[in-house]
């Protein structure tokens, strides 16, 4: 993949680099701040930008995500974060191409750029920290009462992104069942299939919505 990576520590950015550089990628920009992140974003249409959420200031890594993600076609966006931050992310889960990973993730070479896989096609990774908060805070709430513990666990996979056999496997449950599952979530969210198919990021949204109410 083609990558611009946005990290205004320049220790941490270069390690970035030389990790997807020596996993065959090429990186075709580096920002420090939001503003030339963009900048390299819109000249070299990479596959996917990596951005940390402060860069160097609160939020301007969001800022940055929001505005490339508005463009027709949006560009894939893995943001970083070294603490969990849930202020607008609202914002930029409303479809696929966003990740929002701890940066202690990348340490798990493996499974970082598997997410970073999924989010350039077109996926959704967030991170299971970030997840839990959400669903822990959304526990609480009547828009996800009628929801069984069972069926809480798949949609805490869902937001991180995981596929229906993926989700199977870590739950130790057939494919069959985890349908069965996420159609009962959909149905008690009241979530109607649509032409857009979006569905999972609506159930996703619904507890997300609970947390920023």
């Amino acid at each position: 993949m083609r990558i611009v990576i946005g990290e205004d520590s320049a220790l941490f950015r270069e390690g970035l680099a030389a990790l997807l550089e020596s996993a065959g990628h090429e990186i075709v920009g580096r920002a420090s701040t939001g503003p030339t992140a963009v900048g390299q974003v819109r000249a070299q249409r990479p596959d996917i930008v990596v951005l940390d959420i402060r860069m160097p200031s609160d939020d301007e890594g969001i800022a940055a995500a929001l505005e490339i993600r508005a463009w027709n076609p949006p560009t894939p966006v893995m943001l970083l974060s070294q603490h969990i931050e849930t202020r607008r992310t609202l914002e930029l889960v409303t479809s696929g191409g966003i990740g929002y990973l701890l940066k202690d993730r990348v340490l798990d070479v493996d499974e970082f750029l598997l997410a970073l896989e999924r989010v350039a096609g077109g996926g959704t990774a967030l991170d299971p920290d970030v997840v839990t908060r959400l669903l822990g805070a959304a526990r609480s709430t009547s828009v996800l009462d009628a929801l069984t513990p069972r069926e809480l666990d798949v949609l805490g996979l869902m937001a991180e992104g995981w596929s229906n056999a993926a989700i199977g496997a870590r739950l130790f449950l057939s494919e069959r069942t985890v349908e069965t599952h996420i159609g009962s979530v959909f149905a008690k969210l009241g979530l109607a299939d649509s032409p857009d198919g979006h569905r999972r990021v609506r159930a996703i949204l619904a507890y997300l919505e609970a947390k920023t109410a």
